[in-house]
């Protein structure tokens, strides 16, 4: 499926010196590593690459530091979390170009790891300076890109060095093309989207390329509260863009025209605050009342996105139903993740979902495993599904 992009399969390794821009802009807590689940997605690229012989060479930036190096964003704890995953040592270089970086790579040896200090204590990584990517290229004999959460940024490290030596997609990288290809690029039909999430102003271009490219929309979260005033109807005190009332009317003619269905919620859970099991109720999304707010979607709309999700193939999945942080107003973005997972165990539905609420609402009903692929990158997804092309990612396209 990713014939277009140039892979591990074709690279020659044995004796080279790897460049391998990873994602290691992990939590930290103390001084220590308090997830280490992108470490994790990289592993097996690093492990083949040393296996095969090459010099693995990882890249990668940790946090926003200002102007320069700074002690707190440093990538020198992270090294020790990479060897411990890894099972393998992994040196550090004080500097991602230069003197220290040539130093450590020199010392080398076939196998070997070697994790350089944040790029991004170089002003040149953010501006994609050619004069920086030139330094970093000298650096190797082969680049791998398996980073695909920061793709979408057109950066020195990320797409300036792929357009200088011969470029590849790394394993996780590759993995994240192979689910986005099957979820919009050639899906198995019909498709339906579920997109939530507070507001519909940050998922307006996401929405837009949706309704052309998928068979049934389904809207849930906050920016649903939008739609529904759009079509006159009272959302009390709820979470409402009532100033994008238009835009949403032209977001539900434009999928009138391309023949894509929209469902929105048809009842919902009301309550008058959002805390922990406060008192709440069912209520049709007709009889709103004017001191209340719709904090998740009802049962009779769960069982219409159930029934939905019955009759297609391929489901593309970002944000939560409702304010799933806050129980009971879990209830329906749990459900349909289970009904999601047991559809896709039962063979019946590729699902594919992304997004950081997307993915701890996936995480908190368990069942990551059991969806078809689940992307840990925020802002890189969106921009895919919003039909954006990803600087990153086509600087790996087989030329």
């Amino acid at each position: 499926m990713t014939n277009s992009f140039r892979t591990l399969d074709s690279a020659d390794l044995k004796g080279k010196r790897v460049l391998v821009r990873v994602d290691l802009n992990v939590p930290m807590e103390h001084g220590k590593v308090s997830d280490a689940t992108r470490i994790d997605r990289v592993l097996p690229t690093i492990l083949e690459i040393a296996d095969k012989g090459g010099k693995v060479i990882l890249l990668a930036h940790f946090g926003r530091p200002k102007g320069g190096p700074d002690e707190a964003n440093s990538l020198r704890p992270v090294a020790a979390a990479v060897a411990e995953r890894l099972g393998r040592p992994v040196a550090f270089a004080s500097d991602c170009v230069g003197e220290p970086a040539a130093k450590a790579i020199a010392g080398m040896k076939d196998g070997d790891v070697l994790l350089l200090e944040n790029t991004r204590f170089h002003n040149g990584e953010e501006k994609n300076d050619p004069a920086f990517a030139a330094e970093l290229a000298k650096l190797g004999d082969v680049y791998v890109n398996d980073a695909f959460s920061a793709a979408h940024r057109a950066h020195a490290s990320t797409e300036g060095v792929a357009h200088l030596l011969p470029a590849y997609a790394g394993r996780a990288m590759q993995a994240e093309l192979n689910a986005l290809t099957l979820a919009l690029g050639a899906p198995a039909r019909p498709v339906a989207a579920i997109v939530g999430g507070a507001k519909v102003s940050t998922k307006l271009d996401l929405l837009g390329n949706l309704v052309k490219k998928v068979d049934i929309l389904i809207i849930g979260g906050g920016m649903a509260n939008t739609f529904l005033f759009a079509q006159g109807k009272g959302v009390g005190k709820s979470l409402c863009e009532r100033d994008l009332a238009g835009a949403a009317r032209s977001i539900l003619e434009s999928a009138r025209a391309a023949n894509c269905r929209i469902l929105l919620p048809v009842d919902a859970t009301v309550a008058k605050e959002i805390k922990a099991h406060a008192p709440s109720r069912f209520a049709d999304v007709d009889h709103v009342a004017d001191d209340e707010m719709i904090l998740d979607i009802g049962p009779k709309s769960i069982v219409a996105v159930e029934e939905a999700l019955a009759h297609v193939k391929t489901l593309v999945w970002n944000g939560p139903f409702g304010a799933f942080e806050t129980p009971p107003f879990d209830a329906a973005t749990m459900q349909i993740a289970k009904t999601a997972a047991f559809l896709t165990v039962d063979a019946k539905l590729k699902s594919v979902a992304g997004g950081g609420d997307t993915v701890a609402a996936l995480n908190a009903a368990g069942v990551v495993e059991e969806f078809t692929y689940v992307s840990t990158a925020g802002g890189a997804f969106l921009e895919w599904m919003e039909g954006k092309a990803l600087p990153g990612v086509e600087a790996l396209r087989a030329k």
